[in-house]
């Protein structure tokens, strides 16, 4: 899942209108920003073998860090801690938390089995709706649509520059969505590395995003 994570983070913005949009994309991505990391110091792993499932030809057969149930909810522990240290907002804190467990949900939604429970599991698991592209592009649309109707209607703006900021970054990520859906797969591994750290732009989007909105 790519544009569903960024639905929920948009969504949450909601929620907690104290923390920054920026945040809360970390917060939503923050696995598939320690994955990039993970990969490029070869801590895990992953295969390009197209015809793997419909939607992508990645085989993740190796990230019991980033992506086990037990790794997320430690990254998520300490994410919404960290943040309640920082910013001693409860609400936010807990929101925060919710939303980096939330990616592993909804990665067991789309993901061939292949999520492991812990680092030292064999058992993995997955609902593999990527096999289904009709029904992985509903799913994903549905969630990035609400998650960016509930932000578009909370944040505010009194100078054009805000709204073309905003609804830039939901056009951009609905672009690399479909370039991702309908392009060639990856030449080799470590390119995927780099462009996992890409995402960090997103983070930063939304904190300027935040910044520009009304208070």
């Amino acid at each position: 899942m790519f544009i569903g994570h960024f639905g929920v983070g948009f969504g949450a913005k909601k929620a907690d209108t104290r923390v920054s949009l920026g945040t809360y994309i970390m917060a939503s991505q923050f696995i598939d920003l320690l994955w990039p990391i993970f990969l490029l110091l070869k801590l895990e792993a992953v295969q390009i073998e197209p015809g793997n499932t419909v939607v992508t030809p990645l085989n993740f057969i190796y990230y019991p860090f980033s992506h086990s149930l037990l790794g997320v909810l430690f990254w998520s522990l300490l994410f919404g801690g960290v943040y309640y240290m920082i910013k001693k907002n409860l609400k936010g804190s807990l929101i925060l938390g919710a939303l980096v467990f939330s990616h592993w949900l909804l990665d067991l939604l789309t993901h061939a089995p292949d999520l492991p429970l812990s680092p030292w599991s064999d058992l993995k698991m997955g609902f593999g709706l990527w096999n289904s592209f009709l029904g992985t592009v509903i799913v994903e649309v549905l969630i990035f649509g609400l998650g960016a109707y509930f932000l578009t209607t909370t944040l505010r703006f009194n100078k054009l520059k805000g709204k073309i900021a905003l609804w830039s970054l939901i056009g951009f990520l609905t672009l690399i969505y479909a370039m991702n859906l309908f392009g060639p797969p990856p030449p080799s591994v470590e390119p995927i590395g780099y462009i996992g750290l890409a995402q960090w732009i997103f983070v930063a989007w939304g904190y300027w995003i935040d910044k520009l909105a009304v208070k």
